[in-house]
């Protein structure tokens, strides 16, 4: 049951929107970053690879100070660090400058985390997964929308102009945070060695090792997916980039549409139930893609048609995992938050690496969707196995 002290859903939208935007909106311009800072294409991509990796670090770090201090005053200091890294990357001379800022943008995470984790303070199970549901369609439209105003902005006023909307979109999470989110972490932990406790009865938990694994085969499907379409557009003939944004957009559409049934399903099916469906949608979708190229269909849709349920399943799949996840150790909502986020990111990488090692121009359409299907299989394993154990559990 949500609590009177229940902050509001728009506002957990627009932190989750603000979190993930950075990631990727500026992407068309680091060619244009490289020329002006006179450093090769290669150590500027670090904006994007090495932000990754910071996420990771700002992930756990964020979830557990909300747990030790309380949710607004972490989202308050990330923000403000986030705003002053998103000036510095606007002013930036050299491209080391322009690296070390952009590093610090990644505590903007901060607001994901801290959304989840208000959510776990003033919902039951069941509320929960509808309501982080709502939320995480904001990391489906976010890195949608993203680029496209990037690119707009850098062809209007240079690439600066990407990090200075990042500042002022970071003064407008500050206003927004400190004057319309509501404190609900009232059970704060005494102090840092309780948190250390806290990541290790997480990290003993086999459940929440299953249910981190089983959230970062799914992204790791999508991470495959991301890197592999381009060149598959290349394969199969070429596809203009208006056509090939189109088609890429199908899949956070699924995405979309699996959280959105979330919100409004998870008070009637138990969120083990549309974890399994949505692995098993996911599976059995990429198996048809296979199928099709089996009976040489090169037509765009018969990649991108079947890659749509990679969106359907993680939307079905990420906000029941979560939800489970913060209800483990309701009291260190924070803490498993981050750390949850942290694998998934870091797992869900690491099968991207391994996706570059064997997808090429030549064997794109076969080996992407290969290396989707196996990711897949892995994380609809690892939701067999959450099943056996709670009906285990139960028994």
């Amino acid at each position: 049951m949500q609590t009177t002290a229940s902050p509001r859903l728009s506002v957990l939208i627009a932190l989750s929107a603000l979190a993930i935007l950075p990631l990727n909106m500026f992407v068309p311009s680091l060619p244009n970053i490289a020329r002006d800072l006179g450093a090769d294409f290669a150590l500027v991509n670090l904006a994007v690879a090495g932000y990754a990796i910071a996420t990771a670090v700002a992930h756990l770090v964020a979830g557990a100070m909300s747990d030790r201090f309380g949710r607004k005053p972490v989202a308050l200091a990330a923000l403000a660090i986030y705003t002053l890294a998103s000036i510095g990357c606007s002013l930036a001379t050299d491209i080391a400058t322009f690296l070390v800022c952009r590093m610090f943008q990644a505590t903007v995470i901060a607001g994901y985390a801290v959304s989840l984790a208000a959510i776990r303070d003033t919902s039951d199970e069941g509320g929960a997964a509808s309501r982080i549901g709502y939320v995480s369609s904001a990391w489906a439209v976010a890195p949608m929308i993203g680029p496209t105003v990037g690119g707009l902005l850098d062809s209007a006023f240079g690439w600066r102009a990407n990090f200075v909307a990042f500042a002022v979109l970071g003064l407008a999470g500050l206003w927004l945070v400190a004057f319309h989110l509501k404190e609900t972490n009232h059970h704060r932990t005494a102090s840092f060695a309780l948190q250390l406790k806290g990541y290790g009865e997480l990290g003993r938990s086999p459940p929440f090792w299953a249910y981190a694994l089983c959230m970062a085969f799914g992204i790791g499907t999508l991470y495959a997916f991301l890197g592999g379409a381009p060149l598959v557009a290349a394969q199969l003939g070429g596809l203009s980039s208006t056509a090939l944004g189109a088609y890429m957009g199908m899949v956070p559409a699924g995405f979309m549409l699996g959280s959105y049934i979330v919100g409004h399903t998870s008070s009637r099916h138990a969120p083990t139930r549309l974890i399994l469906i949505g692995r098993l949608l996911t599976a059995v979708g990429l198996l048809v893609g296979l199928v099709l190229l089996a009976s040489g269909l090169t037509h765009p849709l018969a990649f991108f048609g079947p890659c749509v349920f990679v969106g359907l399943g993680n939307g079905l799949t990420m906000p029941a995992a979560n939800a489970r996840i913060l209800s483990l150790r309701p009291h260190l909502a924070g803490t498993a938050s981050g750390l949850a986020a942290a694998v998934t990111v870091i797992g869900a990488g690491i099968v991207a690496f391994l996706a570059g090692l064997v997808v090429n121009a030549s064997n794109a359409h076969v080996a992407v969707l290969a290396v989707m299907w196996a990711s897949s299989l892995l994380s609809l394993l690892v939701a067999l196995f959450i099943v056996h154990t709670e009906r285990e559990r139960k028994v």
